[in-house]
């Protein structure tokens, strides 16, 4: 008998952690990998954010915080929320995490019993449904194909629901397709939720600024101030204040949640990294015009890399509106097989085609809940990418 928890038996490793660790040692070994699986920008975290690290070391702030992160923080994040949002959080409904991922983590495993349903949108962030199981509840995926932008429906919404739903997750820009959901269609699934009060919305905003063509940002609790008792605000600073590895994740929502979020914490990893926590307070009351230069440059990439994909027999790349990620569907390769003669029967095959034959790796559409697609990462040189769409179409002419 094996002395591991049953309930590990619920999850899987992060499969875009797994690419990203295979491509990596794959290049240890000396091959020639491009990776395109990462999540995080390429640029350097600003200086000024830095700075603030290290003058909070000098000044030793290198002690335990308050659990749900400290006054300073929270000052900054309600400022930000007002400022960007127009949403209005006390410094006790808020929480500061190590990352949006543990306060997913807190949200839901203080929220969900056995037989509770969670709405996840697919294509969907990998981590969203493992979560869920690992609270003991039913993770309900609802297909979202590109002929409707990768995005739910005010119907399928609404076929959806069911007494058990206690969540709907929405994530808006999307990883991993990049789409984001306008006011009016924003408005729309608001129409749905105020006729369910039992389901709760978690939205995910971690990629609010990082937009193109001049899309407009509007968070849901924005939009339908009449669901802001029952939302849960999360955002953070690693993508666009390019600070994955500082591990900061906050939320904004209401207090009994909140608390009940910073109790679980206070027994789990306690507070996030003081210096962190420090560096974060710069990076949102301080300078912001380092993102829409960072955001011109990924528009660039999106373009270059939306344009070769496209050209590549058997692929169809979607123009995303915010991310740093396409999602194409590789249909047209499925059916078809490589130069030794394997066949092409899933998105996982291609993706492991393309690692095998050309050394560029992504991730396969079937992590993310809808193929036959893959996740391109252009969070890259645009030298890089180049390089990568020439092997991805060499690789696709190859197939027959």
């Amino acid at each position: 008998m094996s002395f591991l928890a049953t309930r590990l038996s619920r999850i899987q490793p992060s499969p875009t952690l797994a690419a990203t660790d295979r491509a990596r040692a794959l290049k240890a070994a000396g091959k020639d990998i491009i990776s395109l699986s990462a999540g995080e920008p390429d640029f350097d975290t600003p200086a000024n954010i830095c700075a603030a690290a290290k003058t909070a070391i000098d000044r030793g702030d290198t002690r335990y915080t308050d659990t749900g992160g400290t006054p300073a923080l929270k000052q900054a994040i309600g400022a930000k929320f007002k400022r960007e949002n127009g949403l209005d959080y006390a410094p006790n409904q808020i929480i500061v995490s190590t990352g949006g991922k543990q306060v997913l983590f807190n949200a839901l495993l203080a929220t969900l019993d056995a037989g509770d349903e969670v709405i996840i949108p697919a294509p969907y962030w990998v981590t969203y449904p493992d979560i869920v199981a690992l609270a003991e509840a039913t993770p309900v995926s609802v297909a979202c194909p590109a002929q409707l932008g990768f995005k739910l429906t005010p119907d399928s919404l609404e076929s959806a629901i069911t007494r058990r739903t206690k969540w709907l997750i929405l994530n808006s820009p999307s990883n991993p397709s990049g789409a984001a959901y306008t006011k009016a269609e924003l408005r729309a699934l608001a129409d749905v939720l105020l006729r369910h009060p039992q389901v709760w919305i978690l939205s995910d905003d971690m990629y609010e600024h990082v937009l193109y063509d001049d899309f407009e940002f509007w968070t849901i609790a924005q939009v339908e101030p009449r669901l802001y008792p029952r939302t849960l605000t999360l955002n953070g600073v690693s993508k666009a204040y390019c600070m994955t590895g500082w591990r900061i994740g906050y939320a904004g929502g209401p207090k009994e949640l909140i608390a009940a979020m910073t109790m679980l914490q206070s027994q789990s990893t306690s507070n996030a990294s003081s210096i962190s926590q420090a560096a974060s307070v710069e990076a949102l009351n301080g300078p912001q015009e380092f993102i829409p230069r960072h955001n011109a440059i990924f528009k660039a990439r999106r373009d270059l890399v939306v344009s070769m994909i496209n050209q590549a027999s058997g692929l169809h790349c979607p123009n995303p509106e915010g991310a740093f990620y396409v999602y194409p569907s590789c249909q047209g390769a499925i059916g078809k097989r490589t130069p030794e003669g394997k066949a092409i029967e899933n998105d996982t095959d291609f993706i492991t085609y393309l690692l095998e034959s050309e050394g560029v790796a992504v991730v396969q559409g079937a992590a993310f809940g809808l193929s036959p697609h893959f996740r391109i990462s252009y969070a890259a040189s645009t030298e890089v990418l180049e390089t990568a769409c020439a092997r991805i179409q060499r690789a696709c002419a190859a197939l027959h």
